[in-house]
């Protein structure tokens, strides 16, 4: 068995592609009716289409998993987070662990969460 894709549940798919392409240069691989594929393997899908498929509602900010990227720079990546993206939530500004690595962590535009730490040396 193998893990194919991570999906996650957002409001408006146009705006989520150009997050994930701006910040982490995440490019589409399908776009097909609000499920769009793009790589690294994660998954967009429009919240209206899980709603319905679940019959539940939708738990914003809910904490309960993120997404984990790396980044060697993050400092500049951080600065182009603020400039593209002024007023995304930060759950943790950019910290630094006594070992030396680096991390931030903060909400997407719905609120799935999202950690960047710079990889460990």
């Amino acid at each position: 068995m193998k893990l194919k894709n991570v999906l996650i549940v957002v409001k408006d798919i146009e705006k989520s592609k150009k997050f994930y392409h701006d910040l982490f240069g995440l490019d589409v691989i399908l776009d097909h009716e609000g499920n769009v594929i793009l790589t690294e393997g994660l998954v967009l899908q429009e919240e209206e289409i899980w709603r319905k498929f679940l019959n539940r509602d939708i738990i914003e900010k809910n904490n309960s998993c993120e997404l984990y990227f790396e980044e060697r720079d993050i400092e500049a990546f951080v600065e182009k987070l603020d400039a593209r993206y002024p007023s995304i939530e930060y759950v943790n500004k950019m910290i630094t662990y006594s070992w030396g690595q680096k991390m931030v962590r903060f909400y997407d535009l719905d609120g799935n969460l999202i950690e960047v730490r710079t990889p460990m040396q």
